[in-house]
């Protein structure tokens, strides 16, 4: 009845997993040689593994990448991409992100921009960090369906608040001066309190006239570019190569 009892509490308070193998303890005699403080160790290491585990996969989850399967482990380094191995494992240790600077991830299209960006992503969550993942251009209508229902700042705060936001398909098409506004609000708000990732198929220099407005432009460019690790991809598409967006 007294383990019975206990198993019984430990679900009540949320200790399912230690409640499980405190259940496959009974049933191993080499267990009963161990100590109790190891016993119990084994217990709590159970519960902290667990949680670990699915606090990473609700990470993961809500970040919503386009590419969940990436990681920085399956990047490819062959000649053509000209890719340097250093700047991403140091990314990868997210040191950047400590120090809330950002990344630009620049080449044309299918060169795996997406996949090394979504791979930063889940080395960041790997950190406990949070994450959002967003193409610009989704961004924009989420923005803009906020501000007709009453829910733009809280809808705002949603992309300002994450520790690394991911901005996919950065500046693909000119601004409108409202989308203008949003850009530097969200940038405005990040500056030196979190990292961001943009993925673009234009040089910095370019940037400005797809912002449009020389005033917002020259802001928005001027807290990106001076804090900001880059990666410039070349060679032959990724998908050509292997059929994978890589």
């Amino acid at each position: 009845m007294l383990i019975e009892s206990t198993v019984t509490k430990l679900h009540e308070i949320r200790l399912g997993v230690m409640a499980q193998h405190f259940r496959q303890q009974l049933l191993n005699p080499a267990v009963n040689e161990m100590a109790f403080e190891e016993r119990f160790g084994l217990l709590v290491d159970a519960e902290w593994s667990a949680r670990k585990s699915n606090r990473l996969k609700r990470l993961i989850k809500n970040s919503s990448y386009a590419i969940s399967s990436a990681c920085v482990e399956d990047i490819a380094y062959h000649t053509g991409r000209k890719l340097d191995k250093a700047l991403i494992s140091r990314l990868a240790s997210c040191s950047y992100i400590h120090e809330n600077h950002n990344v630009i991830i620049m080449g044309a299209t299918g060169v795996g921009k997406t996949y090394i960006a979504c791979a930063l992503g889940i080395a960041a969550n790997r950190n406990f960090f949070a994450v959002k993942y967003v193409r610009l251009p989704d961004l924009f209508s989420d923005l803009a369906i906020a501000r007709a229902d009453g829910t733009y700042r809280r809808v705002l705060k949603h992309y300002t608040q994450a520790k690394l936001l991911i901005l996919d398909e950065w500046l693909l098409f000119p601004l409108k001066e409202t989308e203008a506004r949003d850009l530097l609000e969200i940038i405005e708000a990040r500056h030196n309190l979190g990292s961001t990732v943009f993925c673009s198929q234009f040089d910095v220099d370019e940037w400005h006239s797809k912002i449009g407005e020389p005033i917002l432009a020259d802001a928005v460019c001027d807290r990106i570019a001076h804090n900001s690790y880059t990666i410039v991809l070349s060679g032959e598409s990724m998908r050509k190569r292997n059929g994978i967006a890589e």
